[in-house]
């Protein structure tokens, strides 16, 4: 069984950028690699595979920058096409390897032409890799930032050494990061996401986070999910960044929030069924603003009240560490419903 696994993977690697076009079509290439998200075919850049033997090493083995994982053409075929024996893989592979060129191409507009596995499943191997928040860099950036880790810590992990790949780069680099878990109504973690920060402490221009082009990352399944903090019921604050959902939680540490992490995501967040009324925090730019008002637009044709909540400057987290928390709650307390202040800023007070 070996000798024919090695010499399928070998076979497959001489075709390695057909096999990518074919198994990984949601990525694309970028010099002498194929870029995706992961093996199991999601969009994005974490995911780079060899397209031809260098002195780095053979053609068709790939490494997952976000994980660590690495592997060849056939755990890719695996992965992709759900198949869970060696058998299958091999006549998934025998297969391909006889098709003609033109069938090799996934369909026009398709994204993922076969099965993909379940793509959260990286994500919670990332979350469950990560140490408790308390006592680590992961808590001391959180404190710069005016955040009480106190707010929220159960969906949160720090990883010391987590994996970080440039754009337009082959090399991997580890950079100590906060891991937030992104998870479905039912709890259940379907991604992770990623801020890189600086071991060399916090400043005032990047905030605590690394020196890098892309600090924050994403990765999983993400649209509708959100970094959970509190159980939501019938009320819930919902915006984009963790530390701005934070900031509420700092002030108001009954209050349920939601960070989307993203104005798209923002506006297609899901809400529990029971839902009566959430409040939108409101980033002031463009993106921001358009999707509070997608995601308002939606709650009040599901017959769910929907009030703004706007930040004096840029977002709560820069009125939290400007102003500081006296001054935030108040702000807050001028824009809650009168029963809602005396539910959630009296818990706060006591």
């Amino acid at each position: 069984m070996s000798d024919d696994a090695s010499e399928l993977a070998r076979r497959l690697a001489r075709e390695a950028e057909a096999v990518c076009r074919h198994y990984l079509s949601s990525g694309r290439r970028q010099g002498r690699y194929w870029l995706v998200g992961d093996v199991n075919n999601t969009p994005g850049r974490s995911l780079f595979v060899r397209l031809h033997a260098s002195l780095k090493g053979p053609a068709g083995k790939w490494t997952d920058a976000a994980t660590g994982e690495h592997g060849d053409l056939l755990d890719v075929i695996g992965s992709v096409c759900g198949l869970s024996s060696f058998h299958e893989v091999a006549e998934e592979a025998r297969r391909f390897l006889k098709l003609p060129d033109w069938e090799r191409k996934p369909p026009v507009g398709a994204v993922n032409a076969v099965r993909p596995r379940d793509s959260a499943r990286a994500a919670r191997r990332l979350f469950a890799m990560g140490q408790p928040l308390s006592g680590t860099r992961g808590e001391a950036y959180l404190a710069h930032r005016g955040i009480d880790p106190r707010a929220g810590t159960d969906g949160l992990r720090f990883h010391p050494r987590c994996y970080y790949r440039p754009d337009d780069a082959t090399d991997v680099e580890t950079w100590p990061a906060l891991i937030a878990a992104v998870t479905d109504l039912e709890g259940h973690i379907t991604g992770v996401h990623r801020t890189w920060l600086d071991p060399d402490g916090f400043d005032d221009r990047r905030l605590g986070k690394a020196p890098i082009d892309t600090p924050r990352r994403a990765m999983g399944d993400l649209l509708g999910h959100a970094v959970r903090f509190g159980t939501a019921k019938d009320v819930l604050a919902a915006g984009e960044g963790i530390e701005t959902m934070l900031s509420l939680r700092t002030v108001l540490p009954t209050l349920p929030v939601a960070a989307a992490l993203s104005a798209n995501h923002l506006a297609n967040l899901l809400w529990p069924a029971t839902l009566r009324r959430i409040y939108v925090a409101v980033d002031a730019d463009a993106a921001g603003i358009a999707a509070a008002e997608t995601l308002t637009a939606r709650a009040l044709d599901a017959g769910i009240e929907a009030i703004a909540l706007c930040p004096r400057l840029d977002d709560f987290n820069e009125d939290l560490r400007v102003s500081g928390t006296a001054k935030l709650l108040d702000v807050l307390r001028q824009q809650l419903l009168p029963e809602d202040a005396e539910r959630f800023v009296s818990a706060a007070a006591t």
